[in-house]
């Protein structure tokens, strides 16, 4: 997916459109957590869904929960859904950040071959 070593510097434009693919994949894994984590709250604990959306983005945004949850259902849903999105948390970041990081790490392995 990546060029390798000893490929030359991926050509800006090339670099901008890995990039907006990346950000488009995290978009997509985001859109679908929110969709999990709200459909989870207005069934499991019967908030609204404006409530709903605000717990599962601020879980999602590693912030925590606003309203706890008060039903065993709920609390078992929120406790899974805080774990889930955690991880979607760190591998939205990773997502975003490994094409620069790799694009930073191929330039320094390039300029030593000069």
């Amino acid at each position: 997916m990546y060029e390798a070593k000893h490929e030359p510097l991926l050509p800006r434009s090339a670099f901008l459109r890995r990039i907006a693919l990346h950000v488009g994949a995290t978009a997509a894994i985001l859109a679908f957590s929110l969709a999990i984590g709200m459909t989870g709250y207005v069934v499991c604990e019967r908030m609204t869904w404006i409530d709903a959306f605000l717990n599962t983005t601020m879980l999602l945004g590693g912030m925590g929960p606003v309203n706890p949850p008060l039903s065993a259902g709920g609390k078992l849903f929120a406790g899974l859904f805080a774990l889930y999105a955690g991880l979607v948390f760190v591998v939205s970041t990773a997502l975003v950040l490994t094409p620069v990081f790799h694009r930073v790490l191929h330039r320094f392995h390039v300029s030593e071959e000069d």
